[in-house]
Parts: structure tokens; C-alpha cells; sequence
């Protein structure tokens, strides 16, 4: 039996990242994918996601008109609209192809891999028959999937998930949203920007819960605008199915014989959380320890069994592509070469690309309250923005959390367009512990959104100007002038 340097199972975005890495390196590695190259990012998530909400607000835009362009009717079907979905997917596959890979020096089964111990893996090859591999090294990127509730009569009636949705034959006429987080949130709009009539369910007391208050309230404002029916507070009981349709009892969260509510929709998407995928996996037979939270892991994403490591949605805790590519160098290094390194959780943006975006770095208000961390709070609208103004995209703010009398940043939020590429520069900052005012001294290009960031900056200085040294300054020029 031959022995690999390493053997990836899963090829969503963690896994192709550790092959990848792994063979630019000179090691000798096996990639194991069952379904299909690309994971839940290409095929199910990020990339169908955007490719709908990009649709989704082309019809919006034409329908509200702006910039002294009158409103219009666009002509659109779903089958056009779900084609360019696929059409996206396809135009992104070759990156993440079988035949990419081959060529990097990857030795790509399709198949299904479990651990018969910390450093071997039987493959069940789709095609038939086993393989058995050896290997250095192991690592678990087999991701995450869809959460579904058991809500009674749901699995009768039917539903969708994000690895469903993009490919239904028609669009329903009417839709329920199960769940308020980035999932139900983005999609339920883009729907009802499409002529959907969406109602939103959210068993937590408001959308977004992860958010601030006030970012929950400005996105569930502007999907009200797009006519999403919001009802946070409320679960989901029970589904059934009723001649041409669905219909869905809510009833208050956490209150017994609370009055209920029937939903009559066509269709349900569930939205509320993904779980990780760990069955199958020979976890026990390895001696790698894992719970409901997905595959434990050390800082070096080591799992209990020295030889096997874990990286993505599998072993959490950011669910977000962008967190699984950093954990995968991570695990290249740590595997693979004798320096090893650590994952760095401190500086973790994430974003929700509803419209308006809603963008998050460190710590928000909300969270520094609850662990008790004293803040100043540097708050400028995108409305005293100039390039916002041109653009007609003035909804939203930044607001930015130092330490009181202090520059270095905590956490930031950025709400409004583009913001889940602005907040970039508030990453860059806390990343390399630059503070304010090193941001305030850039030369920032005039007119763009990314001045908010000055502005920020002059404002935080502003705060810090206090009576006293006013009064010095002040005494300073006026024994200048004599």
C-alpha cells in the first residue's frame, strides 16, 4: 500500500484549498469528493445565492427607477432567471474541477471516505468496488448541510433548502420563509423582488439576531419595502398540505397555547442553521472526537487523534467560506511542514448581502454590553457621504467601537451598499493593529464611498479634542497673534 502525505475528504471549499496548498508543496495527496467539486459555496451557496440577488435587484431597480430614469416593468421569467444561476455555476466549475485538480498533481476518487484508523481511509468508489489509502495525514473538510426542524407534516407537505432552491422547475407565487438568519433573510427578498409573495417566520424576537438591534431593524425595514411579510417571534408549529398548496400554523415562540396564525403558501424554503456532516466518517473507529457543534479541534485544528485534522463547516465555529480557506492554510502548514501555526479567530468579518449589506467585524455594541467592554462609538451616515448622495444609495452607516480616549479599533459595522467590500479596511486596520487615525492620515480618493472612513476617523478625533485642550490651543494662538 501506498503511502500519501495527505488524504482530504470533502471538496468543498476547505478541502480544495488543502489539496491545492498540499501539492504546490511537493506532497503526494488524495482527494476524496462523493458529490459534487466546489462543495456547498459553488453548487448550493455562495455563488447561486449571489448570482439570484443580483437578478433579484435588476428587477428592482427597474421597477423603482432612480437617477431621473422612470420606473418600468422588466420582463423576466424564472426559467431566465434560474439559467443565469447555472450559467454563473458553470462559469466558476473549471476552478474547482476534477480536471484543475489532476493537473495540479492531485489524485482526485470520487467516492465516499471513512477513517478505518488516525492514518487510514477506505474509499467506497462510486464506480464500484474500495480503495484503501495511507496516509501522514488526514483531513476532514466534508462540510456542513441544511438543518431541518421537526416541525409535524413538514416531510409530508415538502419544502426546499439552498440545495434546492435555485433549482425548482417554477417559482412559487407564494413563499414562507423559515428562519430570519443571512439565509432566510437574502433569499426571502430576493424572492419577493422577483413577485413573490413572501412571508418570513423567525422563532427569536427579531431577524438577524447576531446583529445589533438597530442593523436588524434598518434590513428588516428594507425588506418590508420589498414587500416581505415579517413575523418575527413566531415557530412553526405544524404544516399541511391543502388542495393547490401548503398551508403553515405559527404560533408564538415559547408560549403554549398562544394564538395561532395558517400561512397559505405554495412553497417552504428552510433557513434555520446548517449542522455538520459527520456521519459515515469512521469518526470513532479513528478516535476523533466530535459532538453537535461538528469535529473538535485544537488551535492548530488538530482533531483528538494526532494524525487527523479538521477544517470548514465541520468543525466550525464560522461557517462562512472565507473562515474555511483560512482554516485550510492553516492545516497545510500544521500537516504538512515541520513550523507549525495557529488559527487566528481574532479579526473574523463576516457579511449579510441583503440590500442594503450588512457587514461585521469584532465586536458590535450589543456584545460589548453583554461582556461588559467600555466603548466610545464613532457613528457616520453613508447620507453625509458624497459619492452616496450621487448614487442615490444613502441608507446605512459605519460605526466604529474604540476603547474610550483611544484610536485602536474593536469592532465595526458597516451597513449599506457595497459594504461587505468596504469593511475591508476596517479588517486590514484591526489586523494590523492600526488605529484610526492612521486611517484618518490616508490620502482617500475623492469621490468615493470608502471616504466614510475619514470621515470616521475625524470624527473620533473630534471626540477626543476635549474642553481642556481646547482651552490650551486656544490660549497657544491667541499668544501667537500677539
Amino acid at each position: 500500500m501506498e503511502t500519501y502525505n495527505v488524504v482530504v475528504i470533502g471538496g468543498g471549499s476547505a478541502g480544495l484549498m488543502v489539496a491545492a496548498g498540499a501539492a504546490g508543496l511537493g506532497a503526494r495527496v488524495a482527494l476524496v469528493e462523493g458529490r459534487s467539486m466546489g462543495g456547498d459555496c459553488l453548487n448550493f451557496g455562495c455563488v447561486p445565492s449571489k448570482a439570484l440577488l443580483r437578478s433579484a435587484k435588476t428587477v428592482a431597480l427597474a421597477r423603482r427607477g432612480e437617477a431621473a430614469v422612470a420606473p418600468a416593468t422588466p420582463v423576466f421569467d424564472w426559467a431566465g432567471v434560474a439559467g443565469r444561476v447555472q450559467g454563473v455555476i458553470d462559469a466558476i466549475a473549471p476552478h474547482d474541477s476534477v480536471e484543475r485538480f489532476e493537473s495540479l498533481g492531485v489524485e482526485v476518487l470520487t467516492g465516499t471516505g471513512r477513517l478505518l484508523s488516525p492514518t487510514r481511509v477506505e474509499v467506497a468508489l462510486a464506480a464500484g468496488g474500495t480503495r484503501t489509502l495511507e496516509a501522514k495525514a488526514v483531513v476532514l473538510a466534508t462540510g456542513s448541510e441544511p438543518a431541518v426542524p421537526p416541525i409535524p407534516g413538514l416531510a409530508e407537505a415538502g419544502y426546499q433548502t439552498n440545495e434546492t432552491v435555485f433549482t425548482m422547475p417554477a417559482q412559487p407565487r407564494r413563499l414562507l420563509v423559515i428562519g430570519g438568519g443571512p439565509i432566510g433573510v437574502e433569499l426571502g427578498q430576493a424572492f419577493a423582488r422577483l413577485g413573490s409573495q413572501v412571508t418570513l417566520a423567525e422563532a427569536l424576537a427579531r431577524i438577524l439576531p447576531r446583529e445589533d438591534p438597530e442593523v436588524a431593524a434598518l434590513v428588516g425595514a428594507a425588506l418590508e419595502r420589498d414587500g416581505v411579510r415579517l413575523r418575527p417571534g413566531m415557530q412553526v408549529v405544524r404544516v399541511e398540505r391543502r388542495p393547490g398548496g401548503k398551508a403553515a400554523v405559527l404560533a408564538p415562540f415559547g408560549q403554549d397555547g398562544g394564538p395561532e396564525e395558517t400561512v397559505e403558501v405554495d412553497d417552504i424554503l428552510v433557513a434555520v442553521g446548517r449542522r455538520p456532516k459527520t456521519a459515515g466518517l469512521g469518526l470513532e473507529a479513528a478516535g476523533v472526537r466530535h459532538g453537535r457543534g461538528g469535529i473538535e479541534v485544537d488551535a492548530r485544528l488538530r482533531t483528538s487523534a494526532r494524525t487527523v485534522y479538521a477544517c470548514g463547516d465541520v468543525t466550525g465555529p464560522y461557517l462562512f467560506t472565507h473562515m474555511a480557506n483560512q482554516q485550510a492554510r492553516v492545516v497545510i502548514q500544521n500537516a504538512l511542514l515541520p513550523v507549525k501555526t495557529r488559527i487566528d479567530y481574532r479579526v473574523v468579518p463576516w457579511c449579510t448581502f441583503t440590500d442594503p449589506e450588512a457587514a461585521q467585524v469584532g465586536l458590535n455594541e450589543t456584545q460589548a454590553a453583554e461582556q461588559s467592554v467600555p466603548v466610545r462609538v464613532v457613528r457616520v451616515p453613508f447620507a453625509d457621504i458624497d459619492r452616496a448622495v450621487c448614487d442615490g444609495e444613502t441608507e446605512g452607516f459605519v460605526k466604529v467601537l474604540t476603547p474610550p480616549g483611544r484610536d485602536d479599533i474593536l469592532g465595526a459595522t458597516v451597513v449599506g451598499a457595497h459594504a461587505g467590500d468596504l469593511i475591508h479596511v476596517l479588517v486590514l486596520a484591526m489586523q494590523a493593529r492600526l488605529g484610526l487615525g492612521r486611517i484618518g492620515g490616508m490620502v482617500h480618493i475623492y469621490p468615493t464611498r470608502a471616504e466614510v472612513f475619514r470621515r470616521v476617523a475625524d470624527e473620533a478625533r473630534k471626540a477626543s479634542f476635549t474642553p481642556r485642550l481646547r482651552h490650551l490651543v486656544g490660549g497657544y494662538l491667541r499668544w501667537r497673534r500677539g
